[in-house]
């Protein structure tokens, strides 16, 4: 009876760390963050779960925008330190640029959530 009471508490322990790890994990994927800075996009080229919110943050001293080389999305000028967020949820590769500064250019690539290979 005790060596089952054990192995008991010892599966719940590993159901719970493996929880609490794929809970961690999952928040880690959840947000990612894309820096303007420099007359660029850093990184300028971010692979993604599908469901993560991209963020964009201006470190600039001017106004850049976000914009889908498809329309998806587009964020309005964004002065020093706005952001602008986009959840991507289906995967593919999502091609971006700055509609102020055209030079300036970036891509999503977004992979299935429980998949490890994106459909570009």
């Amino acid at each position: 009876m005790t060596r089952k009471i054990c192995v008991a508490t010892a599966l719940a322990a590993t159901i719970l760390a493996t929880a609490a790890t794929f809970a961690a994990a999952s928040a880690q994927v959840a947000n990612t963050e894309v820096k303007i800075d420099q007359f660029a996009f850093a990184p300028q080229r971010v692979t993604v779960k599908a469901g993560t919110t991209v963020t964009w943050i201006n470190d600039d001293d001017i106004p850049h925008t976000v914009a889908s080389s498809t329309k998806l999305f587009k964020s309005k000028p964004l002065d020093t330190e706005d952001k602008f967020s986009f959840t991507f949820t289906t995967p593919g590769s999502y091609e971006y640029f700055c509609s102020i500064h055209p030079h300036m250019t970036g891509a999503i690539v977004v992979e299935a959530a429980t998949g490890s290979s994106a459909a570009q």
